[in-house]
Formats: C-alpha cells, sequence, structure tokens
C-alpha cells in the first residue's frame, strides 16, 4: 500500500508528537548533563527485593502469574493495592479499584469512558503534557486552570466549572508534573466541596504523593473526601508503582464510582486484556513483604538532597534570572525565566543554548493547553547525582549568557 492510500483518523489531526520525546533525539551528544526526563532513578529500584518478589510468585502460584488474567486485576496485587491506600488514609475496598497498564492507561480510559468530541475538560495550567495529548486524542476541549505555588486557583476553577460545565477536572494536587506544587489541605477541602456542590467529577492523578521530602504531604482528596459529604461519588484518584517501585513494571490503578468503574473494564477489554499478569504477582509479593517502606525512605532522602542542590544552585549561580518555588517533594522544579538585566527570557531559546553548553531540560511551553508562558521551563533533579546537578547547574549558568 503507498503511502497515498493511507487515510489517518481525523482524531490525529488534533495532536503532535511529544516534545519531550523530541528532545531525547538531541540527547546523544557524549557529556550532556540531563535534567529533561520524568523519570525515577534506576539505582533505586530495589532489584534484591523484585527478584525476590519474581521467584516467589513463580513459586506460589505460577498458574496465575503466567496465565491470562482477569480484566479487573490480579487479586492479590488489588487486595494489596487497597491495604496500601488504607495506609494513607483512603478507604478503599479491593473491588473497588482496578489495575492499569501504568497510570497513563487510567488517562486513556478516562477519554475512552467519558469523552465525546467537543466536550469540555479542564486541566492545571500547566499540566502533564501526555494528559493533553490523551484527552484532545478523544476529541475534549481543554480548559487551563492557573497554579500558584500552592496548586490550583480553587476560585478561578469553580468559575471555569460554572461557565463550562465540564465533563471532568483533571488535577495533580501534590508535587505536580511539571509545577511541583502541592495543594494546599485548605484548597483540598475546598475541590471537595465545589465538586459536590456542582457535581462536577474531580481526576486527582497521584504518581508523586509518596515522594515527600521533609514532611508528609496533606491527605489525598480521596482520604479527605471522608469529611466533605457527597465528594467521594465525584472522585476518581489515579495511582502509580512507577515511581514508587519499578516504571518497568508498568503497573498503576484507577479507584472511581462503580457505574464508571465497570464502563473502564470493559473499555481495557477491549484494549490489553488484562495488565500483565507476571509483573501483577511480583508487584503484590513485593508489597506483601514489606519492604516497599525502607525503599521509598531511601528515595525520599535521594531525592530531597538532589533538589536542595538544584535549588541551591539555581539561585546562587542563575540569580534573579530565574524564579522557582522549591518543591517539597517529587521530581521536578518549574521555574520561569525573568529577563532580568536583558537576558534570555524565552524557555526555548534558552533550551538551545543550554544544549550547546551540554545540559538539557524541557520548556515550558508545551505544558499549557492554552495560552503558554514561554520563559517557562522544567527541570528534573531525578536521575542526576549531586556533582552533576552542580556541573548542570554550572552549564545552565554560562547558556544564560551565551549569545
Amino acid at each position: 500500500m503507498s503511502a497515498s492510500a493511507v487515510r489517518f483518523a481525523d482524531r490525529l489531526d488534533k495532536v503532535e508528537t511529544s516534545a519531550i520525546r523530541e528532545l531525547f533525539k538531541l540527547l546523544g551528544k557524549p557529556g550532556i548533563i540531563s535534567f529533561a526526563g520524568g523519570f525515577p532513578d534506576v539505582a533505586l529500584v530495589d532489584v534484591d527485593g523484585i527478584r525476590a518478589a519474581t521467584l516467589a510468585a513463580l513459586e506460589q502460584e505460577p498458574a496465575g502469574a503466567l496465565q491470562y488474567g482477569a480484566t479487573e486485576g490480579y487479586t492479590p496485587l488489588r487486595e494489596q493495592l487497597s491495604s496500601f491506600m488504607q495506609s494513607k488514609g483512603a478507604p478503599v475496598a479491593a473491588d473497588q479499584l482496578i489495575v492499569t497498564t501504568g497510570s497513563q492507561q487510567a488517562l486513556d480510559l478516562l477519554g475512552k469512558t467519558l469523552i465525546s468530541p467537543g466536550d469540555k475538560v479542564i486541566v492545571e495550567g500547566p499540566t502533564f503534557l501526555a494528559t493533553i495529548q490523551c484527552f484532545r486524542l478523544y476529541g475534549a476541549e481543554l480548559v487551563s486552570a492557573p497554579v500558584d505555588g500552592d496548586g490550583v486557583d480553587v476560585d478561578h476553577l469553580e468559575q471555569l466549572i460554572v461557565e463550562h460545565r465540564p465533563k471532568f477536572v483533571y488535577l495533580i494536587p501534590t508535587f505536580g508534573n511539571p509545577s511541583g506544587a502541592t495543594l494546599t489541605l485548605e484548597r483540598r477541602k475546598r475541590v471537595l466541596e465545589i465538586a459536590a456542590k456542582h457535581q462536577t467529577l474531580i481526576v486527582e492523578d497521584d504518581p508523586y504523593g509518596d515522594l515527600w521530602f521533609d514532611a508528609p504531604p496533606p491527605p489525598s482528596l480521596l482520604a479527605l473526601s471522608e469529611q466533605v459529604p457527597g465528594s467521594r461519588d465525584c472522585l476518581v484518584h489515579c495511582g502509580s508503582l512507577s515511581k514508587t517501585l519499578s516504571a518497568g513494571l508498568r503497573l498503576g490503578w484507577m479507584i472511581a464510582p462503580p457505574e464508571l468503574l465497570a464502563k473502564a473494564v470493559m473499555c481495557k477489554q477491549f484494549s490489553d486484556a488484562n495488565s500483565s499478569t507476571f509483573a501483577q504477582a511480583t508487584a503484590a509479593q513485593y508489597l506483601k513483604s514489606g519492604r516497599m517502606k525502607a525503599n521509598l525512605e531511601k528515595a525520599r532522602a535521594v531525592y530531597a538532597e538532589r533538589a536542595r542542590a538544584l535549588c541551591e544552585g539555581l539561585r546562587a549561580e542563575l540569580g534573579d534570572a530565574i524564579e522557582f518555588v522549591a518543591p517539597q517533594g517529587g521530581l521536578f522544579v518549574w521555574a520561569r525565566l525573568t529577563g532580568a538585566r536583558g537576558q534570555v527570557a524565552d524557555g526555548n531559546e534558552f533550551s538551545r543554548r543550554a544544549i550547546e553548553q551540554g545540559v538539557a531540560f524541557v520548556p515550558g511551553a508545551p505544558f499549557y493547553c492554552e495560552q503558554p508562558d514561554p520563559a517557562t521551563l522544567r527541570l528534573s533533579f531525578a536521575t542526576s547525582d549531586v556533582e552533576k546537578i552542580r556541573e548542570g547547574v554550572s552549564r545552565l549558568a554560562r547558556a544564560l549568557h551565551a549569545a
């Protein structure tokens, strides 16, 4: 078949290749230091624990690990995830969640089950780039709710809900990607009150909530919903093991009202029948082993040290040319070029200069569904040690002054 005979779906006109994935093509330069990716550090993966969990899965229930499984998920893993959520103050029964192939699949299932072409969906500005792409693929008209250092502006959010009557609102309340922001306890309660008042579905995406530094974040919206009558029925919660256990296992989960969960299961049947039972059995054994707590403590300490090194370096070497709020957890620093003293104020231009100096980051404009701020940028400290971070910041400073 010739290329001219291939007729693509109209919905592909609404999306384009990820700016981050395209940037990765430029990172083959020897010696480059990357603040670009959103990956966890594979050196922090508990390889010994996963190896033991794999063997336990094969020895104790090989048929369950090596055969097709239920679309809803492998029962022992759903039970472990239920216990995990309960330990964080969110009472969730095993049959109230489904296992997904990463939390990314949960977003895709939401698109399939909820979005018709032309439907309004409110997202944060900025928000996770793949969310913008996913929801637009299903024909959503995205509306941006502004974010500050304390998370989404809830007063503005309510105004947008009243004006647009969206199908749902998508939020990353804890250590957001890319914003790094954490929604305050007061704002979380307001979000729940707004959801109940306007009967608006809220999607809480929480892949980073366990990666706090000095103190735990406020409880999740799901946990707090017990305090706000009527809000639980307006909530979807998406979780992930990618940032805390292993990205390679590709496991996440979704908690939702029963009718939505049933539709999501139906659509997942069409997509992949079930997430890898082998990966699920391994994850179930790992969570059962109790090793997650110690490994999370290790990861938190490492990421906290790297975040401090990045923030201190940016302040010392770039000074008033850049502004940001230091994150309380997660993997990202969200910054904005000020243009002070006539220095570069465009993220794309700064990125070009930075790559020439041997350091990479992601310009911030693609993280907005509308009215992008070209002066913004996202820096990830996750995969570079402190020494590399300091050298990377020095290279950023050289790029700042390069012509």
